[in-house]
């Protein structure tokens, strides 16, 4: 099929703002369990694109280093950490808004008017990484769930804080894959469905009205949740959309792609999809499968983990 955009804004914020450089602080006292992924030859793309103007296609190799990776995303726990170390202030601080999926604020807020080509965003002033869901939204934030309204400005200030780094494309899709080669799920061939066979976080039910929560999570889970890959990866798909090192570019411009942050300046590269990925709308929770945003975007449904090219002593 051709593709069509995806559940994600981007940000029309202001140019010339410039991404803050995050203090060096001490550094994180530790990390996640890092799983060691072997280098070679890695598989990128697929050779059965579910959406062709993404680019997800063909199916190619490229040779890589090895090197280790996060076995989640970064937490909330995690960011504070690097917060509390350094005072960073993220961009959604810094703008003073970020994007919030309509479901997940009420009454007024939720009833206004959502962002032009995807309404079920809303633009809300007051929300951040510790305010998920705007001003007073407390009890939503938990420690041990991915952290989000970090822009890929933010992950390059926490990836050089903790000494990593944001991963290429061929490195995602490589650990993805857990070692089963060219699948489309990190557990294989078996697509999830909305009523017995739910292996991620993704959306149940009937986009972007109703969601059943079968799968047991209504908004994100927490980052070490489901069954791990082969590797030990949890969570490479569904739960919330990675940022990579990349740049996002689409094959070609449609009308109904021309709002599409991967034809927008300084745009890079996600993957893995989220909690608001349903086959009906934005079947992109699949290994081969790609979206874009602008570097200074934050919403309620990124995040990021890291990768480092050596051994990290004593935080593993």
């Amino acid at each position: 099929m051709d593709g069509q955009a995806c559940c994600t804004p981007a940000a029309a914020r202001a140019r010339g703002f410039a991404p803050e450089l995050a203090n060096t602080g001490t550094g994180p006292t530790s990390l996640p369990p890092l799983v060691d992924v072997a280098g070679g030859h890695a598989l990128v793309g697929t050779n059965h694109p579910e959406l062709r103007d993404d680019r997800e296609s063909p199916l190619k190799t490229k040779r890589i280093r090895a090197f280790r990776m996060m076995e989640t995303t970064v937490t909330n726990a995690m960011f504070a950490e690097f917060v509390d170390d350094t005072g960073y202030q993220t961009e959604a601080e810094r703008f003073g808004w970020s994007f919030v999926f309509h479901h997940n604020v009420s009454g007024k807020i939720a009833a206004s008017e959502g962002v032009q080509g995807v309404e079920w965003w809303r633009k809300i002033d007051g929300s951040f990484w510790r305010m998920i869901n705007g001003p007073g939204s407390d009890n939503d934030w938990q420690a041990e769930h991915p952290v989000v309204h970090v822009s890929w400005n933010d992950a390059r200030a926490f990836a050089a804080w903790a000494g990593g780094r944001l991963p290429t494309e061929a490195e995602w899709e490589h650990a993805a894959r857990g070692g089963l080669g060219d699948v489309p799920f990190p557990w294989g061939d078996r697509d999830p469905d909305d009523t017995d066979f739910q292996p991620c976080n993704i959306w149940q039910g009937r986009f972007p009205d109703l969601n059943t929560g079968a799968d047991g999570h209504i908004a994100t889970a927490p980052a070490r949740s489901f069954m791990p890959n082969g590797f030990g990866l949890f969570n490479m798909v569904g739960n919330v959309w990675e940022w990579t090192g990349e740049p996002f570019k689409l094959r070609s411009v449609s009308k109904r792609l021309k709002g599409h942050a991967g034809n927008l300046p300084n745009s890079k590269l996600l993957k893995g999809g989220s909690f608001l990925c349903h086959k009906s709308y934005c079947f992109r929770y699949r290994i081969a499968a790609r979206t874009g945003n602008t570097a200074d975007t934050s919403t309620a449904h990124q995040g990021f983990r890291l990768v480092f090219d050596e051994s990290v002593s004593g935080k593993n």
